[in-house]
């Protein structure tokens, strides 16, 4: 290191050098992209310089024109993109380019498959465009001096070879100046004509003007590629549909084009204006409890911060736009935020537009709808449980597996599923379990097979809490079938019903003595309305918690409240029957111990002793 020039030599973080090594090897398929993205870079550092001017007017340092200017240099084999905006110190280099300093850092280095495409997309989303310059170079020079500083500023230069120079520098301009070494036979990105047409075709609905040299047999000077207007200002019959889906990637770093989106200006009390983009794809982070960006404020154009969780409810944060606001203060902060009622008012907006979308497009785009539910409908179950003021709107969008649908895909609504009810049914019926197999495996849905009563499976973490908070649509309850007792006797003749009462007269002494045995284990022993082919079940009362949700809480160390279950017998299996007229004292305390360890492993339970079942198991066979 010499000291006179502050030069050192550092290593990258091993994260930055698998990813480097991704973008060396072209992760890229379509290339011209690093020009867009190191754009977007440029004029993200020009809004937060924006933003900051606004508590300390000096950072503007004479220099009030904001611009980004890209060069190039065909005999050096050079483009130079530079920016007048916020600039970064030397701290702020090592930890924004030479680290990764985000979460989900390993989930996203994990989700990357080898396929270009989809890689491709993940590494936008991620917010390392900057690395993207590595795909069309072999070495890379950044200059940046941060505004307010001095006039010492620092140089960053790299091979991507797992180490980067730092060097202090001279620079009067603030702001950041990029420098890209093309690698041999890139250089169809040193004419004027093919940077002028990525610019128009990525970068058109910037605000900041992006300058070039002018071309032409009497050109001189600079001029403006771009139309350099935020393209959320203009009236809708002023976009097209292609400059929408560009802009959506422009602001999501996505490569493939939104699902759907909406332009909406508000007039009256409050002016402001949202353009918000569902995306096609799920971004790789969306589990994650720490991401809060997606949607971008600003305020009179000026942007101001990024922040979905108070822009947009959780159950929403895979939406991506802008929201301008004419009426907010320039200074108003993240802790301003949580305080600010226009704010509570632009969100209850924005929140009622996104779900009017969903519903027209559920109910006009239906495969369109499917393609959405699919990457997102475990998310936009959460808003069942987190809006109860939109829970009427949010309902009906809700898809399901069925024991009708054969398969896993979650097709029916709830209003399909009405449509389709038995004569005399009453109740939507749906079992929760950890798995789709459980689900439609569970003995508990002999009797509605039996009898062609369609039933939700629902088997995912969410299903347990939506069912807690969504107790009935339309008037009509939604019910458990592995809690409280299943009346279908509306569906049933006569004589079933006569049938049924006989077998529960003639089984009393059995219930009873059942209920002596497993006095410990049961809180009652009763005869089955569920059960067609298996010999007994466990359920719980009606007010218990429901044992997929206890499972789940006690596997993410919550305590859950517990209560003895209830074992449901069978009537006329021939076990039961057999049990019935069993006078071994010893061989009837095992067969009922048997039985209630088998109704607990259909269930889906753990055994607190499976040796002792085994080796009672093993007991009784031998005396077959």
């Amino acid at each position: 290191m010499a000291a006179e020039t502050n030069q050192e030599v550092l290593g990258f973080q091993a994260e930055v050098t698998q990813l480097l090594d991704i973008m060396i090897h072209s992760i890229y398929s379509n290339k011209e992209i690093f020009l867009r993205e190191l754009i977007s870079n440029a004029s993200d550092a020009i809004d937060r310089l924006r933003f900051a001017m606004l508590a300390d007017p000096a950072l503007v340092e004479n220099d009030p024109d904001f611009k980004i200017r890209v060069n190039y240099d065909k005999d050096q084999r050079t483009i130079t993109i530079s920016d007048n905006g916020i600039g970064m110190s030397r701290a702020e280099v090592i930890e924004h380019i030479g680290t990764i300093a985000k979460s989900g850092t390993r989930e996203f280095l994990q989700s990357l498959t080898g396929d270009q495409q989809k890689d491709a997309r993940l590494i936008g989303q991620f917010g390392v465009g900057f690395y993207s310059a590595f795909v069309v170079a072999d070495k890379v020079t950044l200059n940046t001096r941060r505004a307010g500083a001095a006039e010492q500023g620092v140089r960053w230069e790299s091979e991507g070879k797992g180490q980067y120079t730092l060097e202090t520098i001279d620079k009067p301009a603030r702001g950041t100046e990029i420098i890209l070494h093309l690698r041999e036979g890139e250089d169809e990105f040193l004419e004027g004509y093919r940077l002028r047409s990525i610019i128009r075709k990525y970068s058109d609905h910037i605000s900041i003007p992006i300058y070039m040299p002018a071309e032409g047999k009497d050109a001189s000077g600079e001029e403006a590629v771009n139309r350099a207007s935020a393209l959320w200002t203009r009236s809708k019959s002023e976009v097209s549909e292609e400059e929408y889906k560009e802009f959506y990637k422009y602001i999501s770093h996505d490569f493939d084009e939104p699902l759907a989106y909406l332009h909406s200006r508000m007039e009256g009390t409050h002016e402001y204006t949202m353009l918000l983009y569902i995306p096609k794809h799920a971004p790789f982070d969306l589990w994650s409890m720490e991401r809060q960006k997606g949607i971008k404020l600003y305020v009179r154009r000026v942007y101001i911060l990024e922040d979905t969780e108070r822009l947009m409810p959780r159950y929403l944060r895979f939406i991506r736009g802008v929201i301008d606001s004419s009426d907010l203060p320039l200074n108003i902060s993240r802790e301003l935020l949580q305080q600010n009622r226009m704010i509570d008012s632009i969100r209850s907006n924005a929140v009622k537009k996104v779900l009017g979308l969903l519903t027209d497009m559920a109910a006009q785009e239906k495969e369109k709808y499917e393609t959405f539910w699919q990457t997102f409908g475990r998310v936009l179950k959460e808003g069942i449980t987190e809006d109860a003021s939109n829970r009427e709107t949010l309902a009906p969008l809700l898809r399901f597996a069925t024991t009708r649908t054969g398969n896993e895909e979650q097709s029916v609504s709830l209003d399909d599923y009405i449509a389709r009810m038995k004569q005399g049914q009453d109740k939507i019926y749906y079992i929760t379990a950890e798995s789709y197999a459980a689900a439609k495996a569970s003995p508990l849905l002999e009797v509605f097979n039996k009898k062609d009563i369609e039933v939700l499976l629902l088997y995912e973490p969410v299903d347990t809490l939506l069912v807690t908070e969504l107790q009935n649509y339309k008037d009509i309850a939604l019910q458990s079938v592995a809690k409280g007792t299943i009346d279908l006797s509306q569906l049933e003749d006569e004589k079933e019903k006569e049938e049924r009462q006989e077998k529960t007269n003639e089984l009393q002494d059995l219930l009873n003595r059942l209920k002596d045995t497993l006095n410990e284990q049961v809180r009652e022993v009763r005869i089955t309305t569920r059960l067609t082919t298996s010999p007994a079940c466990l359920v719980v009362d009606e007010n218990d918690i429901d044992p997929t949700l206890q499972r789940l809480l006690k596997a993410s160390g919550h305590a859950a409240p517990t209560a003895k279950p209830i074992l449901e017998i069978n009537a006329e299996h021939p076990l039961i029957n057999k049990m019935k007229d069993e006078q071994d004292g010893q061989k009837f305390t095992d067969l009922a111990l048997v039985l209630f360890d088998q109704s607990m492993l259909s269930r889906g339970e753990q055994l607190e002793d499976p040796i002792r079942f085994v080796n009672r198991l093993n007991t009784l066979l031998m005396q077959l």
